[in-house]
């Protein structure tokens, strides 16, 4: 019997951030954590609106010398290359097109939205790397009772830990890392019914 797909099998002390670049056949949005790989589930509705909502969002609002991307991996150390939802990083960080990550020092923002398949990793594994690796702002989007809820952390450089300063549920209007006023209502807009 032959199986339709061969796995790839990790070497010893696990994958590292460069052969997430060069591993044949690997799924869109392959992450490595820890050495491993991980491998996104079908995002559901909510996940996908939220992301489009803040990449166009933010890139209206971004002040020159920042760039927003959508899924890109981030260099964390030689066993963590995690794909935040969306980023906000500094332009000069940006190379050519066939660029496939960032070094951690170049982001401002790393935001996750939670899908049921990794609540785990957004809300404990994720965030500690990336303060670890003095990431100075997280957000966390969560689909709560069909409503998006952005949960807003701070780095503190004393202790590489984030501190929450904010839970926003219809509106978030921060000041850092740059002044963002959005509605979150546009990720879950009612619909109308037909009469």
């Amino acid at each position: 019997m032959n199986p339709e797909h061969s796995w790839p099998i990790p070497p010893p002390g696990g994958w590292t951030a460069d052969d997430l670049d060069t591993l044949p056949h690997l799924p869109p949005h392959t992450e490595l954590i820890d050495g491993s790989l991980i491998f996104v589930s079908p995002q559901t509705l909510f996940h996908s609106r939220a992301v489009d909502f803040f990449n166009w969002g933010l890139q209206s609002l971004v002040p020159e010398g920042l760039e927003v991307l959508r899924e890109f991996t981030i260099d964390i150390d030689r066993s963590n290359r995690p794909e935040p939802d969306v980023i906000v990083c500094r332009d000069d960080a940006v190379g050519d097109l066939a660029q496939t990550r960032l070094p951690a020092d170049a982001v401002l923002l790393a935001i996750e939205v939670v899908s049921p398949e990794s609540v785990g990793r957004d809300r404990e594994t994720k965030p500690v790397k990336y303060a670890r690796a003095g990431i100075p702002h997280f957000w966390r989007a969560e689909n709560t009772d069909g409503r998006a809820v952005v949960y807003v952390y701070e780095l503190d450089p004393a202790t590489r830990k984030y501190v929450a300063t904010g839970i926003f549920h219809d509106r978030l209007k921060v000041s850092v890392p740059f002044p963002v006023d959005l509605d979150l209502g546009a990720i879950t807009p009612k619909r109308k019914r037909p009469e």
